[in-house]
């Protein structure tokens, strides 16, 4: 079997405007949404409550049944009950929040392997904003962008992911991105309500079509370019 879609988002999960995206991940899967809001853990019960309302939401128009995953530290990510909510997945959605919690909680635990296992036997997967950035193989700081990033899950090893790309480019001028690119890896920026999407041809290497309100940009030490059709990413 095929390992499943992919769909990297710059934002707005669970939100209307992306459902078409989120029935696209699910076709011809189970109907069944896996949620793991764990990148808003510090953020506390009222925004974890805030995710999984707009999960429910999201479930509910999609006619799926919502899995809540409520992991908030990397004890809860090899917590077996956990861990056995993930069998059988149609889609596993990894939402927005803070990106590097989200990678030092769930690398290299029982509850990522389980999500990996699930993905390589055919369930979709997706991240939006930290979800996204933390499905990469390095996760970079804004705030630090020379040297406070973190290793995230690796999923897309040569990747790195910038959402809210839009937003971000109108505060963050092109020369103060040059930090955020690695020569060695593809730098990509998602604009808001714009999703990266993958599908697998059989190699690693796998072609991600931009699909949203908005578009993907590749982003080089030279300046930003527009993904007009697809870009080449490769995939573990």
């Amino acid at each position: 079997m095929n390992p499943g879609r992919i769909a990297l988002v710059g934002s707005g999960e669970y939100l209307p405007v992306m459902h078409d995206i989120e029935a696209w991940l699910l076709e011809r899967r189970p109907a069944k949404y896996v949620q793991i809001a764990t990148a808003a853990a510090p953020e506390g019960d009222t925004s974890l409550a805030h995710w999984h309302d707009l999960g429910a939401k999201a479930a509910a128009r999609l006619g799926v049944e919502q899995v809540i995953l409520d992991i908030r530290d990397r004890d809860d990510a090899n917590d077996q009950r956990w861990i056995d909510l993930i069998e059988g997945a149609g889609l596993i959605y990894l939402s927005g929040g803070n990106p590097s919690y989200l990678s030092n909680t769930l690398r290299e635990t029982s509850v990522w392997n389980a999500i990996v296992n699930e993905w390589r036997n055919g369930a979709s997967l997706a991240g939006c904003s930290a979800g996204a950035m933390s499905m990469c193989g390095y996760v970079p700081d804004f705030r630090h962008p020379r040297s406070g990033g973190v290793n995230g899950l690796g999923l897309l090893p040569d990747t790195r992911v910038l959402p809210h790309f839009d937003r971000l480019s109108h505060w963050m001028p092109d020369f103060t991105l040059k930090p955020l690119v690695a020569k060695n890896a593809h730098t990509i920026g998602i604009d808001e309500d714009t999703a990266l999407l993958g599908e697998s041809n059989g190699t690693d290497v796998w072609d991600f079509k931009p699909l949203g309100r908005l578009g993907a940009w590749n982003i080089e030490s030279s300046g930003k370019h527009r993904i007009e059709s697809s870009v080449a990413l490769r995939v573990l």
